[in-house]
């Protein structure tokens, strides 16, 4: 958060096209939420960046490409939005680590879906996935159309009982937006069942126990009382569920829970699939207990 306690919106840029659509997002997003925006770009290492004769820093035109383009980038989001409070910022090193260090006091982090390196390499290559792992604060990777209608829905997919943070971003995003909460949760009942079909009432009450599930995901719009939230139990693969439901979203959120057994990225399958073919924005909000 910063200084004056307003809160950052950190968004990463290189010179691509995506990396633009995620600075029009994030510039929305600093905007509606009140908070400052830092812009960031990462230089190096890498064979293509050039350095002085001591390694010490940058050689003169790389320099100047960077910081000319976060100058560009400043100029575009102060001319659209005058009042915004914007500043950029120019770090060296490996894009994940240089954007997970800068994410340090930022409130939400903010991506494009690939680029050429920097803070928008992603969603095929490995720096968004990695930040996405392990960031300690939401982070949204930009997909589909950068710019929202007032009343797109804000699409959270509910996992377990653990996944407050996730729809308390939900709800966050969308009360100054006037946008509706959808809580999807999916399940399959034959998922236990192997080659056995299950009995009606056992059906019956492997629903129930969902649908209590999708219930108490929900407790926490009561502090949020001018968000209207819907829930819904869908019967199927969770990733194609949350994947379908972006069709009419301005934003998908899903829970990052922690890796089960320490080993590899944690991000699930449902978590990967959905970054990848999600026709909206993803967000992905760190739970902090639970598995």
């Amino acid at each position: 958060m910063s200084d004056n306690g307003r809160g950052t919106v950190l968004v990463g840029i290189d010179d691509s096209s995506h990396s633009w659509l995620a600075v029009e997002w994030a510039a929305d997003e600093a905007a509606v939420r009140g908070m400052e925006l830092r812009i960031v770009h990462s230089v190096g290492p890498g064979p293509e960046i050039g350095y002085d004769q001591t390694g010490a820093g940058l050689t003169e035109q790389v320099f100047e490409a960077a910081t000319g383009m976060l100058q560009e980038a400043r100029g575009k989001v102060v001319s659209a939005r005058p009042g915004l409070a914007t500043d950029t910022l120019l770090v060296h090193g490996r894009p994940e680590e240089a954007v997970l260090e800068t994410a340090e006091d930022a409130d939400v982090v903010v991506l494009g879906t690939r680029g050429r390196g920097g803070f928008a390499e992603l969603l095929l290559g490995s720096v968004s996935l990695k930040v996405a792992a392990h960031a300690g604060c939401p982070v949204v990777v930009v997909r589909g159309e950068a710019r929202r209608a007032p009343d797109d829905d804000i699409v959270v997919g509910i996992r377990d009982e653990h996944d407050e943070e996730a729809v308390r971003f939900g709800l966050a995003e969308a009360e100054p937006r006037r946008a509706t909460v959808r809580l999807v949760h999916a399940w399959t009942p034959l998922r236990h069942a192997g080659l056995v079909v299950p009995e009606v009432d056992d059906v019956d009450e492997e629903r129930d126990e969902h649908a209590a599930l999708l219930r108490g995901a929900a407790r926490p719009a009561r502090d949020f009382p001018g968000v209207r939230v819907t829930t819904e139990l869908v019967t199927g693969s969770p990733a194609s569920a949350l994947v379908e439901a972006s069709k009419r979203a301005g934003l998908v959120v899903l829970p990052r829970h922690p890796a089960e057994g320490g080993l590899g990225l944690p991000l699930g399958t449902v978590t990967h699939a959905v970054l990848h073919h999600a026709s909206c924005p993803v967000a992905i909000v760190p739970v902090r207990g639970g598995r």
